[in-house]
């Protein structure tokens, strides 16, 4: 724990005037970064008397062992760069408005040439429309199965997409008439995407024109005595009521606006966001954040604005629609820095925004419906997390006092092996933070050296590879280069080295771990071997294993971060293997490199309909010409099959 007076800068070196400032731990990571009206004045309120100051702000000055800051012209510019600077860095310590995974959106592929309607969670990309979030998948499910009866638009992956086009019939889909089958040619490209794009306008809220159009045409229908479309047209109809009754009006049919609610205590708070577009109810999200600071709402509503519509900003101008700025933000209280975050968010919008609190009326109350689903989260995360908390501190503690380390091992790896009797020998790193996954630091190895010789030696190897690399670059004196890249400013692959590493296996292949680290001059790094038939513990030169108890928390955080990295290693594994032996039957093939057999594969889906392709239809594939097809097909051919099948005579 480093004393902030040990980092403070110097009385009257820091400038009164707006700025941006970081902090930076004894490896030169940003843990932090902030915002100034006044530089001096902020600073100094982080080296006052500890024990008077935020548990949080308390914990980032102690981790913390420098700060540096940046001095801005205006406030305005200060809130961009404190938003870029969180979004290079991503500060341990700052709060990141992320779109949680089990929110999961309604994707409509408009950058393909037969867009496709689908369930998605992920990061935003360029050239997709995105509609949601939505609650639960089921709901989009639903919404989509309404929908397709009126909207026949393509579901399908692009393998099945592909696939149906090549067997030249539809899926069950395309014969019940929930798809147009553009897969078979039954609509063009055009025809297809006007009706995307119907299903599009639909959902952003245009309901109305549409709704008239279809009363128009089942009216016109039932007049030409077509009763058969009459009846289809006023089935379409009552399937679009329902689909909208789903989207309760909450306001007026113009309204574009988020509302935005909190509940809190000291150290914690929960934010909830209605977007309402077109009056609707279009998605709703949620957080649970840590207070860094002594924040009210207020102060709360600014972290908010700048930090989620920068990101919301960033969706619209990869042209996602229904991303972005809205006009009207409803907030529960006005932030202190009113004008400034007001005129970065008109700078994003690219027009007004207003940023105000609802009085009375509609927003009024959907402003307290608002808040009613901020105070039930936020009571749900505090049962949950009492337990939560409870169980990682028991685990690193009984960690701590089974294996006798001199402090709890709040950075854990373990590393996996997987093969199939020696083939693809592949490994897996994965790391566990304060007990909790932290998936950006995973990762995954070709096993090369030892992979002949068992999983004793591929353990070595990989421990090898990864501390070596931790210490492959020495500075003058001698040590570990910083952690952080000076040029990137970003931490380097493997710079942290963990306080426990596990491997799987038994008392072999943790002494094989261990001597490759003394060997290293690694010596502040404990390991352990766990086996998988009794879940022993094996310490390295120990002739007897630890006995954890069945019931001990440790053990359950030990089998978690050991089933963690199988699953991860075994995922790698089979992609590799699933890559071999796709490619495998046209290694040898002369003129037939790795780029034409990718090709290849594209071009025909798979191998079994490669092996049925004439050699007319293998040199129609990108980059094969006749005399590398006739190679291909002759070496793919059953035999007795003639080899000449499919050219011109």
């Amino acid at each position: 724990m480093a004393d902030p007076s040990t980092y403070r800068p110097s009385p009257g070196t820091i400038p009164d005037a707006p700025g941006v400032y970081k902090f930076r731990d004894s490896t030169g990571r940003v843990i932090y970064v902030g915002k100034a009206k006044s530089l001096r004045s902020r600073l100094n309120s982080y080296f006052a008397d500890l024990t008077l100051v935020h548990p949080r702000t308390r914990q980032m000055v102690t981790t913390a062992a420098a700060v540096e800051w940046t001095v801005v012209s205006t406030e305005v510019e200060a809130l961009q760069l404190e938003y870029n600077w969180i979004k290079e860095f991503d500060p341990r310590f700052n709060v990141r408005y992320r779109d949680d995974k089990s929110y999961p959106v309604l994707a409509v592929t408009l950058n393909e040439e037969f867009p496709r309607l689908h369930v998605y969670r992920g990061p935003r990309r360029r050239g997709v429309r995105y509609f949601g979030p939505y609650a639960h998948a089921w709901a989009i499910r639903e919404t989509l199965d309404l929908l397709l009866r009126v909207f026949p638009a393509r579901t399908c992956s692009a393998g099945v997409f592909k696939r149906h086009g090549q067997i030249g019939r539809p899926c069950l889909l395309g014969y019940i008439g929930k798809c147009s089958a553009p897969c078979v040619g039954r609509v063009s490209a055009d025809e297809h995407r006007a009706i995307v794009e119907d299903f599009c306008d639909f959902l952003a809220g245009r309901t109305d024109l549409m709704m008239r159009r279809l009363e128009r045409e089942m009216a016109k229908a039932s007049a030409a005595l077509e009763f058969e479309r009459a009846a289809r047209l006023r089935d379409d109809l009552g399937a679009l009521r329902r689909a909208m009754e789903k989207q309760a009006v909450v306001l007026g049919s113009g309204t574009d606006a988020d509302v935005v609610a909190f509940a809190q205590d000291e150290l914690e708070a929960a934010v909830q966001v209605f977007h309402v577009r077109g009056g609707r109810v279009r998605g709703q999200r949620g957080w649970v954040i840590d207070k860094v600071e002594a924040t009210g709402t207020a102060g709360l509503v600014t972290q908010f604005l700048t930090q989620f519509y920068g990101d919301q900003a960033e969706y619209a101008a990869a042209g996602e629609a229904g991303s972005g700025v809205p006009r009207e933000i409803l907030v529960p209280e006005l932030p202190d820095d009113l004008e400034p975050i007001a005129e970065w968010l008109c700078r994003l919008r690219g027009s007004r925004v207003l940023v105000r609190i609802p009085q009375r009326g509609d927003k009024r109350a959907l402003m307290d419906t608002v808040e009613r689903n901020a105070k039930e989260a936020f009571a749900q995360h505090k049962l949950r997390r009492a337990g939560d908390l409870t169980a990682r501190s028991a685990a690193l503690q009984e960690l701590q006092d089974a294996l006798g380390l001199d402090t709890a091992p709040l950075r854990i790896e373990c590393i996996d092996i997987s093969h199939i009797q020696g083939s693809d020998v592949v490994a897996s790193l994965v790391v566990f933070e304060d007990a909790l996954a932290r998936k950006s630091e995973y990762r995954r190895f070709a096993v090369r050296e030892a992979a002949t010789e068992g999983d004793v030696a591929s353990i070595a190897e990989v421990v090898r590879r990864r501390f070596h690399r931790y210490l492959n670059d020495s500075d003058n004196g001698g040590g570990p280069k910083p952690a952080v890249d000076p040029e990137t400013g970003r931490p380097r692959k493997f710079a942290y080295p963990p306080n426990l590493l596990v491997v799987d296996g038994a008392g072999p292949q943790a002494n094989a771990a261990a001597d490759v680290l003394a060997g290293l001059g690694v010596h502040d790094v404990a390991v352990i071997g766990l086996a998988k038939r009794l879940e022993e513990v094996w310490l390295p030169a120990e002739p007897e294993p630890v006995i954890l108890p069945r019931t001990s928390e440790a053990l359950y955080l030990l089998q978690r971060i050991r089933d963690e990295a199988h699953r991860f290693a075994v995922s790698y594994h089979r992609q590799r293997r699933s890559k071999r032996m796709t490619t495998s039957a046209l290694d040898g093939i002369p003129g037939l490199g790795q780029t034409r057999k990718s090709a290849l594969l594209k071009h025909f889906g798979s191998l079994k309909r490669l092996r049925e392709a004439s050699v007319e239809e293998i040199s129609g594939a990108p980059g094969i010409g006749a005399h590398t097809a006739q190679a291909v097909h002759a070496a793919l051919a059953p035999a007795g099959k003639n080899s000449n099948e499919g050219m011109e005579s």
